[in-house]
């Protein structure tokens, strides 16, 4: 598995990663609503780092650097169970080098373990 930043050319497949995984994971949304082009607005200004295999990208995170903040870590549901998720967030950690803060939608109980496993503990 190579862990990369994102460059333009991975735009198109991410957008398509990341609506597929919200439209798996968010299951309490309004998936109708829901469109490629979030994928540009939700990761506006950040810090994009991808996970990929044989060319094939299998997920990505988002960082606001100046707040030390993963926006969005999302993986591919075919590439779930991987260790994909946790390369990621090695990744954020190298990348700001210092304590990070991230948010979690109590309803999504897979990520919350998920974060939990990896370390991360619950503040609110």
């Amino acid at each position: 598995m190579n862990i990369r930043e994102a460059h333009e050319g991975d735009y198109p497949e991410l957008r398509k990663l990341y609506l597929k995984s919200r439209h798996n994971t968010f299951v309490w949304d309004n998936i109708i609503e829901m469109t490629l082009e979030d994928f540009d607005k939700h990761t506006e200004d950040e810090f994009i780092i991808v996970a990929e295999e044989a060319g094939i990208l299998m997920g990505f995170t988002s960082l606001y650097l100046p707040d030390n903040f993963i926006h969005n870590l999302f993986v591919h549901p075919d590439c779930s169970g991987k260790g994909v998720g946790s390369r990621l967030l090695q990744a954020a950690d190298v990348k700001m080098n210092k304590p990070m803060l991230l948010k979690c939608v109590s309803k999504n109980h897979k990520a919350l373990t998920f974060y939990e496993r990896n370390g991360w503990k619950k503040v609110v």
